[in-house]
């Protein structure tokens, strides 16, 4: 029985009696919706009084309360625990007999017992102008027949206690006992096409556009990230479309006996666009009714069947700055910070490759600086006179005077040699010495009883050391291996070569590094798993969320947990050795340690059994180049051959420290950002900012000011609108091409110097099929395009792909054992890219300047690492 019996427990889906409390923020709207006539598929709602019903029958109020009450927010293991056990309980109680009547009759009204119906949950703190709770609870499609509807019913009051859904509630302080769940069934339309529409453009805020994101199919596909949708932007007063980017399309989501299931694109559709430029008109008018009847820009799902459009979810778009006013984002203007200043984006630029987090462009950049100005003072350099770093439009740059700075002629004919001749031994007893000692010491303090200003204290230590770490490498093992392995290819090429010899590159392949390392240990774990009972099967099913939440818990899947214990205990050794491999350089961006979920598509293949040895192929390319070398030594005589030996040796030497000094850079990366957010919690506890990782968008001011008020027992502002206006500028930011050099015009000759070559990128693409960029890896592949932005869709990754991104870092290489190819915006002859796709024998093209702006995913591209040209296939 209801334990309200002033509330129904069905209601028709457009009852004027449909309000929040009732149906939930996802049923309100869709009442609202069919109210007033708008296309929107038949259905009821199971009201709120229904759910109570259920947990009241059942017992389970209590129980449900006391294991949330255990898990913590920022612990997603104990999160996802809470979830299973409360999901048991739900799928173990038993269906009043009042409430499966009521269903059972509102179904069957609905047009019959195998109707196909979608089964969507709705919770009361849904959907609302400030929150935005999309994805986090059940849906059920193609649900047939009263016994199939009851489970997803289930399933969906279940869903109200997911791990994600507990811990946003948590971080968005809402009481988990004032929350419940309503339930809206609605006939399923079966949708030959599917997507988003946006009633103001979410990329830009401008009111003027709307923005359309297509695929064929049902809208799971969307979703899982299997597919990229096609992006049509529409002006609302024409209706006319001003911008259609067509994405190839590979698989569908369809309906099936069980549900759904994924199944081809017919070809003739894949690289087709979903919508004619008159549905995309009819959409879009569609959604300004929508938008009017709320009164402000709406995020609205919809499905097409039979060249009709019917709309499952409407809800206000969070993402758009109220504060900005949805001010147009017009192209923007690149502001010197000097007038007559020039910059580019070089050097140690390369590992930043989006915009910085105001945290890191307010306390990360300035270490940088600070660094490099006492290391140029104690090498007897003299003083540079201004920052080295510098942002604009939120994107670092580095200011062309220090280059010339570096090139006087008393620092090149003294300093440069000094600091060559020494850069290993201040690598190795030095800088890498001196940073894990100050990482060290820092390890040692107990994060939770330390002062606020103890850790940014902390914080600030780690930083110097990893920016006097990351200039000691700069100054000598990344110059020395650049120079060392150029000189010798040019003299190899040009006066030792044959033609029937080998090319240069032969001469530096098979040596050891700390990415090869890292590799051979998540391959030798792989082969460890692969021997035991039901582990390899249960890792290959799993997904990266399971696997990131399951790590160092029992995962309890067919697996016993001394063995789940076993394998956690050694990728927790495999972490500790090369988990702190940056993504990027910028501190607000996890590491591997930070999110073990990365690794499992590698780990995946490797436990496929068709992976190939990286043992065996590290020996074969040792064997190859040792015998090479002896080749050369036996055919070269007198300077030649005394020539030849002395390069060689040199490029040999550097190559390799190259890699391992890079992969160290963020050996504090792991603590730092434990510190950071231990700040970031304590201001969650304040309800200064929703969540840990909130802290990332504050200014170091902010952070001073905020740590200050923790320590003194004073309660710290508010940042919660700084924050979200701040992510929405830098997603703004991040949708723009930086360029290569500033000002944009005046090419890259600066100060009489021509620095072309030191360029990490093409500063311009023709149009066309064609980029060109540098041969970095040699050989020739065609193979399907798939861009990757971050290590959030590392997942994503197929074997045989060809992997474009924005740059790779040492981070970035176990994804190098499933492509068939590399192609970056930003990358050198010697960048991390250049030489794992040489060890991997995967041909290569780096600083297009372009790749992941042109580029889609499923398209078929041909590189050529030869020429150094990357070519679309139509």
């Amino acid at each position: 029985m209801s334990n309200d019996q002033s509330v129904p427990l069905v209601l028709a889906l457009d009852d004027p009696a449909a309000t929040l409390e009732q149906v939930g923020g996802k049923g309100a709207s869709l009442a609202r919706l069919a109210a007033v006539g708008l296309p929107v598929p038949p259905g009821f709602h199971l009201t709120t009084a229904a759910y109570r019903s259920f947990v009241a029958e059942n017992g389970l109020q209590e129980q449900i309360l006391a294991t949330v009450s255990a898990a913590t927010a920022d612990q997603p293991i104990s999160l996802e625990e809470a979830s299973s056990k409360i999901g048991r309980m739900f799928a173990q109680g038993s269906m009043p007999a009042e409430l499966a009547g009521a269903i059972r009759q509102a179904y069957v009204a609905l047009g019959g017992d195998d109707l196909a119906v979608a089964v969507r949950s709705s919770a009361t703190a849904e959907d609302l102008p400030d929150l935005s709770f999309a994805g986090q609870q059940e849906t059920s499609l193609n649900m047939r027949g009263e016994a199939m509807v009851l489970d997803a019913v289930k399933r969906c009051w279940a869903s109200l206690w997911t791990a994600r859904a507990i811990g946003y509630r948590a971080r968005s302080g809402i009481a988990h006992g004032e929350v419940s769940l309503a339930v809206v069934v609605q006939e399923l339309v079966l949708a030959e096409a599917s997507g988003i529409l946006f009633t103001a453009n979410p990329l830009t805020g401008e009111r003027g556009q709307a923005l359309i994101n297509a695929a064929w199919g049902l809208g799971e596909a969307i979703v899982s990230g299997r597919v990229t949708p096609d992006t049509v932007v529409v002006d609302r007063a024409s209706g006319t479309i001003t911008t259609r980017q067509i994405s190839v399309q590979e698989v569908m989501t369809v309906c099936s006996p069980e549900g759904t299931r994924e199944e081809p694109v017919p070809a003739g559709k894949r690289a087709s666009a979903v919508l004619t430029a008159v549905q995309a008109a009819q959409l879009v008018r569609i959604g300004v009714r929508i938008e009017e009847l709320y009164g402000q820009p709406m995020d609205i799902e919809w499905v097409l069947s039979h060249n009709r459009f019917f709309i499952v979810q409407a809800r206000p778009i969070t993402a758009l700055s109220r504060t900005a006013g949805f001010q147009v984002m017009r192209p923007p203007e690149w502001k010197l910070p000097k007038p007559k200043g020039k910059y580019i984006r070089a050097s140690v630029i390369e590992l930043l490759p989006d915009p910085l987090s105001p945290l890191f462009a307010t306390l990360g950049l300035p270490a940088w600086n600070r660094a490099m100005h006492r290391f140029a003072l104690a090498e007897g350099m003299g003083n540079f006179g201004g920052d080295m770093l510098t942002t604009i439009n939120g994107y670092a740059y580095y200011d062309v005077r220090y280059r010339t700075f570096l090139m006087r002629p008393r620092v090149l004919t003294t300093v440069a040699p000094r600091m060559m001749y020494t850069a290993q031994r201040r690598w190795e007893q030095k800088a890498r010495p001196a940073y894990k000692t100050v990482v060290e010491r820092w390890e040692a303090l107990k994060l939770s009883g330390a002062s606020a200003a103890e850790l940014l204290v902390g914080t600030r230590e780690i930083l110097h050391a990893a920016a006097s770490y990351y200039l000691t490498i700069q100054s000598g093992i990344l110059p020395a291996a650049y120079l060392t392995e150029t000189i010798f290819t040019m003299v190899y090429e040009k006066l030792l070569r044959r033609h029937a010899d080998l090319p240069a590159l032969s001469f530096l392949l098979g040596y050891d590094s700390t990415p090869i390392r890292a590799e051979e240990s998540l391959y030798d774990l792989a082969q460890w798993a692969r021997t035991q009972e039901n582990l390899s099967s249960m890792l290959q099913n799993m997904s990266a969320t399971q696997f990131a939440s399951a790590y160092q818990t029992w995962y309890g899947d067919g697996v016993a947990e001394a063995l789940w214990s076993a394998f956690c205990q050694r990728f927790t050794v495999h972490l500790a050795h090369f988990g702190h491999a940056i993504y990027d350089l910028d501190f607000s961006r996890p590491v591997p340690a930070d999110d073990p979920g990365v690794l499992l598509e590698p780990l995946k293949f490797f436990l496929s059994g068709t992976a190939p040895d990286p043992y065996a192929r590290q020996a074969a390319s040792k064997q190859a180049r040792e015998r090479a070398m002896q080749t050369m030594l036996n055919q070269l005589r007198g300077p030649s051959r005394s020539l030849f030996r002395r390069l060689v040796e040199l490029a040999q030497r550097f190559a390799p420290l190259r890699e391992g000094a890079l992969a160290d850079v963020g050996l504090g990366w792991p603590l730092l950002r434990r510190m950071v957010r231990e700040i970031g919690q304590r201001l969650v506890t304040h309800h200064a900012i929703k969540a840990p990782d909130d802290v990332f968008w504050l200014t170091e001011d902010e952070l001073l000011e905020a740590v200050i008020a923790l320590d003194g027992g004073q309660a710290p502002g508010h940042y919660h609108a700084r924050a979200n206006e701040r992510r929405t500028t830098w997603e703004n930011q991040r949708m723009l091409t930086p360029p290569v050099t500033l000002p944009l015009t005046g090419g890259t000759r600066f100060f009489g110097i021509n620095f072309s070559s030191m360029m990490p990128a093409r500063t311009g693409q023709p149009a066309g099929d064609v980029l060109k960029g540098i041969a970095a890896s040699p050989g020739s592949v065609t193979g399907k395009a798939r861009v990757i932005s971050g290590p959030n869709e590392f997942a994503q990754m197929q074997q045989g792909e060809i992997l474009v991104a924005r740059i790779t870092t040492p981070a970035w290489t176990p994804l190098f054992a499933l492509a068939a190819g590399v192609v970056t915006d930003v990358g050198g002859p010697l960048s991390h890219s250049s030489i794992v796709a040489r060890e991997y024998r995967i041909p290569a093209v780096l600083g297009t300047g372009a790749a992941t702006e042109r580029l889609r995913t499923g398209q078929h591209v041909t590189v050529d690492g030869d020429a150094g040209i990357v070519t679309l296939s139509r």
